[in-house]
């Protein structure tokens, strides 16, 4: 494996590190990938990918370089790659560690994913566009082809000693939060050695690997797996090493449980609001006034709604359209996500309606669609990403706004996000495709009575009505993002 200490000898890091704060991030829109699944280094997009051989496919990261065009065409200002440690390298009983979860040699990287200058060159051509890099790191655990019991600590670098881990034990009640931190992840085909990170030595090691990754790679923030299986008190120094905005992962849908992680670390995955956005457009049945009540939840109840990660899809859970193949629902959810408050994440394949189930079907291969510009939500992505892209570069107050929900009913929600005069609103129905036609009255916006408005999505106007209220044109379960005509300045949005 390739040492990314020895190959710093000598070279200078080319790319220059933009330190990206929290309040940098917030303007951000990212999209997630996993590196062996998203673009190879030959260009191909036929090449054979079968995920439930749970294989390296062969992704790269000389691959993304290549389709950087087709991310940011998107809009989107950072991508968020999957972890770049050396990993196992057996064939285990669940595939091949293609996905970077099960790290054995926290010093080198996946050589299948290329090599140092490759993943410096990424972090270069990122920054070149204006755009941030995000990578996946992991500190709660390692990896092991084999059962728990048995596991031969020589194999981990540094952590060759049993010395370094909790004592074995497997998770049996995950409500449990003593075991959640102190027992292991995995099972006994796979096992995940779990890291004492109660000791001095552990966490002297990790702040400083987080410290050298960021400044090695100038990497731009990091998405931290397994929060919640770590105690507390480890990530506010982890925090501070790594010098740049970290999100973690909080696979918790209860907002009393998940925010508080928020005082730890800048943000979190927002499970709060994912289950009851899932559960609002996966059929045309869906509940609205969970949704509703819970984006007023998070608002209130979490240290800083505008810091979390608001997302549909991961590499964890089942695709959105693995529920319903409804394209009107696929693109209400879609731009709920890019317009509501927080940081979007788009996992890739979202925008070309993938629908794979759960892991690993869920684990598709980008380049097997041809990386389309044309499909309806690539498009709609793009048009949402551009509207809120503008509104940050206008209203400096728009990140900050905490997403107001002005309205709802059975099958309909509206919500409000930007300062007065540049306010962005967005209708979203879960009636799906074959929704009727009808005009929604609109009241709460915020607008001037005959203000002139354009619908973000189709392109056409309408005007605030003299009593306030904006007559929405809504059919087919279409989505409608409405925004001010006088605001768009040259930002050559529906033009």
């Amino acid at each position: 494996m390739v040492s990314w200490r020895s190959l710093l000898l000598g070279l200078q890091v080319v790319a220059p590190i933009l330190a990206a704060t929290p309040a940098d991030w917030r303007s951000q829109s990212i999209y997630f990938l996993l590196t062996d699944r998203f673009a190879r280094t030959d260009g191909s997009t036929s090449a054979t990918c079968n995920t439930e051989d749970r294989k390296y496919c062969g992704g790269t990261w000389k691959g993304i370089i290549d389709q950087l065009d087709y991310i940011q065409g998107m809009g989107f200002t950072a991508i968020w790659i999957t972890p770049v440690t050396s990993q196992l390298t057996q064939d285990t009983a669940y595939g091949e560690a293609y996905h970077g979860y099960w790290q054995q040699d926290i010093y080198s990287l996946d050589s299948h994913l290329g090599t140092a200058d490759d993943l410096r060159a990424l972090a270069s051509a990122l920054h070149e566009r204006g755009m941030y890099l995000m990578v996946d790191v992991v500190a709660n655990h390692m990896g092991y082809d084999g059962a728990g019991d048995s596991v031969d600590y020589s194999v981990f670098n540094p952590f060759n000693s049993k010395d370094y881990f909790h004592p074995f034990c497997l998770i049996q009640d995950y409500n449990d939060q003593t075991q959640s931190e102190n027992c292991w992840l995995g099972d006994n085909s796979v096992s995940l050695p779990d890291l004492d990170t109660t000791t001095q030595d552990v966490k002297n090691i990790w702040y400083d690997w987080v410290e050298e990754l960021v400044s090695n790679y100038s990497i731009d923030g990091l998405r931290v797996d397994t929060v919640k299986h770590v105690q507390k008190d480890f990530w506010p120094d982890y925090n501070k090493a790594a010098g740049v905005y970290c999100i973690g992962e909080v696979l918790n849908g209860d907002p009393s449980y998940t925010c508080p992680y928020q005082e730890v670390m800048d943000g979190v995955l927002n499970y709060p609001i994912y289950y009851p956005l899932l559960n609002a457009f996966k059929s045309t049945s869906g509940n609205m006034n969970d949704l509703y009540n819970m984006i007023n939840t998070v608002k209130s109840d979490c240290p800083d709604s505008t810091l979390l990660g608001t997302f549909i899809e991961n590499h964890d859970s089942p695709r959105f359209a693995s529920y319903t193949n409804d394209m009107a629902l696929a693109k209400n959810v879609a731009a709920f996500i890019i317009l509501a408050d927080g940081i979007p994440i788009i996992y890739a394949g979202q925008e070309q309606h993938y629908a794979g189930g759960n892991d690993p079907s869920n684990r598709e291969a980008t380049w097997l669609s041809g990386y389309s510009t044309t499909s309806d939500l690539y498009k709609l992505i793009a048009s949402s990403n551009a509207i809120r892209n503008h509104a940050v570069s206008t209203d400096k107050g728009y990140v900050t706004y905490k997403n107001w929900p002005i309205y709802k009913d059975t099958t309909t929600i509206a919500m409000r996000k930007g300062t007065d005069g540049s306010q962005i609103i967005t209708i979203l129905s879960n009636k799906g495709a074959s929704g009727d036609g009808y005009t929604l009255s609109l009241d709460g916006t915020g607008y001037d009575a005959g203000t002139e408005l354009t619908e973000i999505l189709s392109c056409s106007t309408l005007t605030v009505g003299s009593d306030g209220k904006v007559p929405v044109p809504m059919e087919k379960g279409l989505p409608r993002v409405l925004y001010p005509s006088a605001k768009l300045g040259d930002s050559k949005i529906c033009t």
